[in-house]
């Protein structure tokens, strides 16, 4: 295990009608003149977004809005809330919604305060200050409620990267699993691919001893595993829709991934598709995941064995590590399918003609030096032949 620090100051509001207790807690956190971001109509149908108002008017505190997030949040929204932010001295930001809506939400809260161009921080500049920010989550998937993390789409040649820093972690975020059983079953087996997605990019690591978050890691897999079909089949299940989303944010706030190297190779890939053609960002993780495993599969052999019998219940066959570490992936993808998920170029519409510039841009677009991923340096040539095992 490696040396590191460790530091998530969240507060979590989790459980039945957690949202009415925004007010209460902007105020704890300081906020005065809050801008409310948030997507479409749903929060709007639910009765979420006045939920949440009245909350606030309770407390006398004023806000703004700000809605229209689409997934893959763009940036062209993003440079509108940092104007209303700084013509109007807001003082917090509040995000309602999903992943994109936090991730929009954050690239506000650190262009608010900051004398530059927000895109900065999506170069390499890291995010040490922002105006606080809370969260109202809807659907678990992003984990973005309790990560330093934010994905942003460039408007300006569609290049989908992530920022990071401590200035980006939420004071607070409210968790309330019934927010998330109007979901449809597609975007409810989205969010728990991406879930696994990041819980699979701790995994490939190429630190040694680190049991402890291994076996966390393989242990939120296997709650995903069990939990998974179980909304799908009925959306109405609180319980584990309750286990999903604290799941949902125990695999993205890095306390599986402390300690360790990491990969984010499969996310890189993807984003290229999302970026492309606007795919979910969970069904093209669902297509690329499996492949980028395969690729990578005997760079180190037993972690995939060890994978495939811990999480998949494979028998290890000493005689043939590389069949059992292929079923293990094979089963992965075989749920993924079982839910309801992509694992083609043809079911998300991806077509092969366009490998070629994704590939370069994954490797050279946006100040990238040639080589993506950290548990094996991926280049161009390496990531057009991934995209071709996704046909």
């Amino acid at each position: 295990m490696e040396n590191f620090s460790f530091y998530a100051p969240t507060y979590f509001a989790f459980g039945k009608e957690s949202e009415n207790e925004v007010g209460k807690l902007v105020k704890r956190f300081g906020g005065t003149k809050v801008l409310i971001h948030y997507g479409g109509g749903s929060v709007v149908r639910s009765g979420l977004l006045d939920r949440v108002k009245k909350s606030l008017d309770e407390q006398e505190i004023s806000y703004m809005e700000l809605g229209g997030v689409k997934p893959n949040p763009r940036s062209g929204l993003v440079y509108e809330g940092i104007d209303i932010c700084k013509d109007n001295a807001i003082d917090f930001i509040l995000a309602v919604g999903g992943g994109s809506v936090i991730d929009s939400a954050k690239a506000i809260a650190a262009g608010a305060i900051y004398d530059g161009d927000f895109w900065d921080y999506y170069t390499g500049k890291r995010v040490n200050q922002a105006l606080p920010i809370g969260t109202v989550l809807t659907i678990a998937a992003a984990g973005s409620e309790g990560s330093p993390d934010s994905v942003i789409t460039n408007e300006d040649g569609m290049y989908k990267r992530g920022s990071s820093g401590e200035g980006l972690r939420p004071k607070f975020s409210v968790l309330n699993p019934e927010l998330t059983q109007t979901l449809p079953a597609y975007q409810s087996a989205a969010g728990i691919t991406d879930i696994m997605a990041h819980l699979m990019e701790r995994y490939m690591t190429n630190t040694t001893d680190v049991e402890v978050t291994d076996r966390m890691i393989e242990g939120l897999l296997k709650t995903m595993i069990h939990e998974g079909p179980k909304v799908i089949e009925n959306p109405n299940n609180y319980q584990a829709r309750a286990n999903i989303m604290w799941a949902g944010m125990m695999a993205h706030n890095n306390s599986c991934g402390v300690g360790r190297s990491q990969d984010w190779a499969s996310h890189d890939i993807e984003h290229e598709l999302s970026a492309t053609y606007d795919v979910t960002h969970g069904a093209g993780l669902a297509v690329v995941m499996p492949q980028v495993m395969r690729y990578n599969m005997n760079h180190d052999l037993m972690r995939f064995v060890q994978l495939a019998h811990r999480v998949w219940n494979v028998e290890i066959d000493f005689t043939d590590l590389e069949t059992t570490a292929n079923k293990g992936i094979d089963a992965f993808q075989q749920y993924l399918a079982s839910i309801g998920m992509p694992t083609t170029f043809a079911q998300i519409g991806a077509k092969e003609e366009d490998i070629p510039a994704m590939a370069h841009s994954a490797c050279y677009g946006n100040k990238r030096t040639g080589t993506i991923g950290g548990f094996v340096s991926l280049n161009e040539e390496d990531v057009i032949n991934i995209y071709k095992m996704c046909l």
